[in-house]
């Protein structure tokens, strides 16, 4: 498939080929439900349509390109140009597949286990020789091991929790009491969700995070009416007061726009890309800066750009003693 322009990152080229036979054979689909099976927001989605418009065959003429009707709420796919097929796993991608598939149906607490199982037997079916050498690897959730069966304990029995729970935004470990709500599986993390005490709210909690839990003898009451988070745009929902940072990425460091939420994302000339997201706490931008090294730069706001400097300037003074 080529494209008669650019736009996005590398990381849409899988997206794109699953994307069109996905459409192909649900004519009509919502655009909500696409949005969700791919695990993007909607806004991305959108982009991710307008960049098929002008992809195909060579020539880019009359027929040549992907035609897609996307009026709505709804998504047609009327020309597909030659891209029929699902992507086919390579034996890497199935390895990692069945892995994460078996660590999966291991964890407690999961309620669509039978599917699971099924989704397990048809990768391993098709891997072959793959599905063998899956069977040799032990994945190793020490963290997770530790804390579940406890938290699967206290709802099981609909007890609260006492967590000493690390959040390494602050660098700090907070104790505090949750009403447990249910498990979750997001992005190859465990999480518990409950009605924290402490925070008066619904938080997810990272299990690799929780330093102790124990089972109070005090009933689980979340408060009448609490609902579980929705998920559905990702786990971080940033907030219209959080502050507004704009990165200058290298094409090394494009991943960040798939990995982070962004407001938007355009390419700059140098091949590049200059991205708009919030920050509710600037401690992790100004890691992620540091991190990014030569590859990404801060541009605005100018503070944060100007604390980004010192803590080079603090990182590179530690090297020199």
């Amino acid at each position: 498939m080529t494209g008669s322009g650019t736009g996005g990152t590398a990381g849409q080229l899988p997206r794109l080929l699953a994307l069109v036979p996905y459409l192909l054979s649900r004519p009509g689909v919502r655009l909500a439900e696409v949005a969700e099976t791919f695990g993007v927001s909607e806004e991305r989605l959108r982009r991710d349509l307008n960049l098929l418009w002008v992809c195909g065959l060579p020539g880019h003429g009359p027929g040549d390109l992907i035609d897609v009707e996307f009026e709505g709420d709804t998504i047609t796919l009327l020309e597909p140009a030659g891209v029929t097929r699902p992507l086919r796993l390579t034996v890497d991608e199935a390895l990692a597949l069945i892995v994460a598939l078996r660590a999966l149906a291991d964890t407690p607490g999961l309620s669509e286990h039978d599917a699971v199982d099924r989704a397990l037997v048809k990768v391993e079916q098709a891997a072959g020789a793959a599905a063998g050498a899956a069977a040799r690897v032990e994945v190793s959730v020490e963290g997770e091991q530790r804390v579940l069966p406890v938290i699967q304990t206290a709802l099981d029995e609909r007890r609260r929790l006492h967590l000493s729970y690390h959040v390494p935004g602050r660098d700090e470990t907070t104790e505090r009491d949750v009403d447990p709500m249910r498990l979750l599986l997001v992005e190859g993390r465990s999480y518990l969700e409950g009605w924290c005490r402490r925070a008066e709210g619904v938080r997810l909690f990272r299990l690799d995070r929780v330093d102790a839990v124990a089972v109070l003898d005090l009933p689980a009451e979340p408060p009448p009416g609490v609902r579980h988070r929705d998920l559905s745009q990702g786990l971080f929902r940033p907030g219209p007061d959080d502050l507004l940072v704009t990165l200058a990425l290298r094409p090394g460091a494009a991943w960040v726009a798939d990995y982070h939420p962004c407001e938007s994302v355009t390419e700059s000339a140098d091949g590049g890309l200059v991205v708009r997201l919030r920050a509710r706490d600037t401690g992790w931008v100004r890691r992620l800066a540091l991190r990014l090294g030569a590859q990404g730069r801060v541009l605005a706001p100018a503070t944060l750009a100007e604390q980004v400097r010192a803590d080079a300037a603090l990182a590179l003074a530690a090297y020199a003693d």
